[in-house]
């Protein structure tokens, strides 16, 4: 899965959770939500391993992507000086967003006992997608009364979607299909080494494919609509816009409603941003437009190299069609960029090429309907051009603020961005935020998905438990597969210094690249650790097939407290690629070549 987006991926913090996800003792649920989910009343075992936490994670400095943790914001939550927590003590608020996870432990969870006065709903929840979804009906399982709200607004190409956000329609599920469709086509031409007769003559059908893609994101909208509507949270269609803090007007087709609410979760998202030059808009499409596009992309520049950028680039390629990326900086802003590197390497040796250090200056169309782009390099200043059937813009993301009125309700932003604390919530108590929309944290639908899970629980079921952004595992699905959870190489030096870090690494062989004689030269996997001591991971890295389903485990075992040890003491499933982190043993300071002799030994 950045984009500014991940600039908050990999955030530095004081300590790591041990905890699984362990509900607070105090919850309560009737017989007729007991099948929703099961409750875990292991809150002072929860306790003793926070405190256990802190004592050993002392040594971690809390920096979260460059920002300074200890400054207070001056713009902060001037409506919650103080807080009142279980004993009756007044503690002070977090200064978000600059809150960590010993700040988190320390400050007691504040009580919060939605009254219902004279609303219309007890809470109303801003947005259709994966995080605001997850909150609503949380919400109503513990007796809440919810309305969704929830509008897509055209793109300037005229596309738009049912409910669901931005990972069921335009994000998430039709990537991974389209680049399941790319590795099919590629599986196809690798059979025949395999023994298989397969026709030369195989292609894509772009067509089907997206009628195939686009009929199931329906099912999905479809399925979603009947969900709410079981689970009895009223979806509204409508635009809302604040009146005032407890009011919002609702822009329907059929003119405009205004709902009150004693508590509202602001869950919009975001949507792609287009380049302040001719022809941008009017000529160039986003990953909105991608996924239902009428007409084959042909020759494509991918302007962006973010994850987004490469991915699209990635499967575009693996369909048949010539994608060209165009990268302003460097790739893949946010991850560890030895990886990103070497992601980059592996789409050009595919026959992807890279225009580097090249910004856009204009895009025209010409009388046979094709595209004249002029760029230049932003180094040597050379001005040059070239023509394409499609410009698609992925040079990030811009948080949909603008029409919700923020201002009639007090809430403050940051860069299009809505700030929270540790609970989610903006300056105004009873308005929360999840999702991409809050401002410094991971935009990614599971991470959207959990937070408004748990702040339902938090405002409706007695809960305690906080949502942990940190060690957060991604993949990001180029045609060579990267996924990470932790610190990145140049992140864990920042933090500990190179002396205090150790950094064992390895190529490998994936079995199944033999025999069609795939090249394995970017298969590599690197762990990032403590130097001494326990020699804890701070971070694990994975370049290859299936990265996603391998990192998954290891992520639950990073957060667990994993080190390098108990790594190597795992015993692998051979012959997988998962197993190559159980084998790591050659570091980066010995020098040695970590090159394997043989798959087996």
């Amino acid at each position: 899965m950045s984009l500014t987006l991940w600039n908050s991926r990999f955030s530095i913090t004081l300590v790591r959770q041990h905890a699984t996800i362990l509900m607070s003792s105090t919850t309560k649920t009737s017989a007729a939500n007991s099948s929703h989910y099961i409750l875990n009343n292991f809150q002072s075992q929860q306790r003793r391993n926070q405190t256990t936490i802190m004592d050993k994670g002392a040594r971690r400095t809390s920096q979260q992507s460059g920002r300074n943790p200890g400054k207070t914001l001056q713009t902060g939550r001037s409506s919650l000086e103080s807080s009142t927590s279980d004993t009756g003590l007044n503690v002070p608020p977090f200064n978000h967003p600059h809150c960590d996870r010993q700040a988190m432990y320390q400050q007691p969870v504040r009580k919060v006992k939605p009254v219902r006065g004279n609303y219309d709903y007890d809470l109303v929840v801003i947005g259709g997608g994966s995080g605001g979804l997850s909150c609503a009906k949380e919400a109503v399982a513990h007796g809440a009364r919810v309305a969704c709200l929830d509008f897509v607004k055209p793109t300037p190409l005229g596309t738009k979607w049912g409910v669901g956000g931005t990972c069921v329609n335009v994000g998430c599920i039709p990537k991974k299909l389209m680049h399941q469709a790319a590795l099919l086509g590629e599986a196809v031409h690798e059979a025949a080494a395999y023994g298989w007769n397969v026709d030369d003559k195989i292609k894509p059908d772009w067509s089907k494919l997206v009628t195939a893609v686009q009929n199931h994101i329906k099912s999905v909208n479809w399925v979603t609509r009947v969900d709410l509507r079981d689970k009895k949270v009223e979806y509204i269609n409508g635009l809302g816009s604040f009146v005032d803090s407890h009011t919002i007007s609702a822009k329907l087709k059929g003119g405009e409603r205004t709902i009150t609410a004693q508590t509202f979760v602001i869950a919009v998202g975001g949507r792609p941003r287009y380049p302040n030059i001719p022809g941008a808009v009017e000529y160039g499409i986003t990953s909105d437009d991608l996924f239902s596009l009428d007409h084959e992309p042909g020759k494509t520049l991918v302007v962006g190299a973010g994850y987004i950028g490469l991915e699209c680039a990635g499967f575009l390629k693996g369909l048949g069609y010539e994608p060209t990326v165009m990268v302003r900086s460097i790739v893949l802003r946010g991850f560890d960029q030895q990886m990103a590197n070497l992601v980059a390497a592996a789409m050009e040796e595919r026959g992807i090429p890279f225009l580097r250090k090249t910004v856009p200056l204009s895009v025209e169309k010409q009388s046979d309907g094709r595209l004249l782009v002029k760029y230049e390099n932003t180094e040597t200043g050379e001005v040059d051009s070239d023509v394409f059937d499609t410009v698609l813009w992925a040079i990030g993301r811009k948080g949909l603020v603008d029409d919700l009125n923020l201002d009639n309700a007090g809430v403050l932003t940051h860069k299009d961005k809505i700030q929270v604390d540790c609970e989610e919530t903006t300056n105004v108590p009873h308005i929360y935020a999840v999702g991409d929309i809050i401002y410094g944290k991971p935009e990614l639908t599971p991470v959207a998905v959990l937070a408004g899970r748990l702040l339902a629980r938090r405002l409706y079921a007695d809960s305690e438990l906080r949502m942990d952004y940190v060690d957060v595992a991604t993949t990001v699905f180029t045609p060579l597969e990267y996924a990470c959870v932790g610190l990145s190489e140049e992140d864990a030096i920042k933090l500990y210094g190179a002396e205090e870090i150790e950094v064992f690494h390895g190529y490998y062989k994936p079995t199944e690249f033999f025999i069609p004689q795939k090249s394995v030269r970017y298969c590599y996997v690197k762990a990032v650790a403590q130097r001494n001591g326990e020699q804890r991971v701070y971070g694990l890295h994975y370049l290859g097939p299936v990265a996603g389903e391998v990192i998954q485990g290891f992520a639950a075992a990073l957060k667990s407290g994993l080190t390098i040890p108990t790594l190597m003491n795992t015993v692998g499933i051979h012959p997988t690629t998962a197993e190559e982190f159980t084998r790591l043993s050659i570091t980066k300071r010995s020098g040695l070549d970590p090159t394997p002799a043989s798959c087996c030994s």
